[in-house]
């Protein structure tokens, strides 16, 4: 615990140090965040759009405040992408992937891969198969693993790797076993891999950990967030309210049992993603547990 609260002390002074900075500089050069886990923590940039937009080079002095060095992108918030990777270098930051969405990969291939390539990632992931009201089908599997596949070889071509982050609504019966099990079959492991946000998989139904060990292999990254606690869970739920989101380690999902998973599966990143109301809170917080869990 003393470890714990000299972490997170010094975590808040680097922060208050970033936020005094002029717009533009590198944040505080706090020391790069250490884990036993097997690849690097970097963080989801959705976490922050309330503020990136307003301020991109502030905020991304932030999160290099507070010792990461790797992130994920979820647009360009209101700025051109060389305007965008200009600000990741000044931050001392590097995107290892591009979350870009459906419709862009269907309709604009080159566009999406030119982004990624622009922003300096290794590869392109895409969050949500479009599908009518609350009910994900069949056919709706059917249609994003065709699609998926088109763009996967495309983006093999250019050197990207592809992926796929389960959201919730898959998790419900098929005659495979569910729906994310119906289109895992239909996306060709070669051009499709996947990224497991433990949350939605959590709240969607399934076990974390039992899904990062059924695919191990094709498990490239995790979205790392945690499930408040005494809420009862609904099979193919594709949301939560914004207090169900709590930091990694206090809420209801077994993290060690997910992350030994992640471990043994050989996940190459781990990218906190805060949707709470306070992401600059709770960050830190998953911070100090994924930093001192030994697994």
């Amino acid at each position: 615990m003393s470890s714990r609260r000299e972490f997170l002390s010094t975590l808040a002074a680097g922060l208050a140090a970033s936020t005094l900075r002029p717009t533009g500089a590198r944040g505080a050069d706090a020391p790069e965040i250490k884990s036993s886990l097997n690849g690097p923590i970097g963080l989801q940039l959705y976490s922050l759009r309330e503020y990136g937009p307003k301020d991109l080079a502030g905020t991304l002095a932030k999160v290099r405040a507070m010792g990461l060095r790797d992130v994920e992108s979820a647009g360009l918030w209101n700025h051109t992408l060389p305007e965008f990777r200009s600000a990741l270098d000044s931050a001392g930051l590097k995107c290892r992937s591009a979350h870009i969405g459906f419709d862009r990969l269907r309709d604009d291939a080159a566009g999406a891969i030119a982004e990624a390539k622009g922003l300096g990632a290794a590869g392109i992931v895409c969050a949500w198969i479009p599908h009518k009201g609350d009910t994900f089908t069949r056919a709706d599997a059917t249609t994003g693993a065709e699609v998926f596949n088109r763009f996967g070889k495309a983006a093999q071509d250019a050197g990207l790797t592809f992926g796929y982050h389960c959201h919730g609504y898959e998790f419900v019966p098929s005659p495979e076993g569910t729906l994310f099990d119906t289109f895992a079959g239909m996306a060709d492991p070669k051009l499709v891999s996947f990224q497991i946000d433990v949350f939605h998989a959590y709240n969607g139904g399934a076990d974390p950990a039992q899904l990062i060990e059924k695919h191990k292999g094709r498990v490239r990254s995790l979205h790392v967030k945690d499930r408040k606690k005494g809420v009862p869970v609904k099979a193919g739920s594709a949301g939560a309210e914004a207090d169900m989101d709590v930091p990694v380690g206090t809420g209801a999902i077994d993290y060690p049992a997910v992350l030994r998973a992640a471990k043994k599966a050989g996940v190459s990143y781990y990218f906190i993603e805060d949707e709470s109301k306070d992401p600059l809170g709770h960050i830190p917080q998953s911070l100090a547990y994924l930093s001192s869990v030994k697994v």
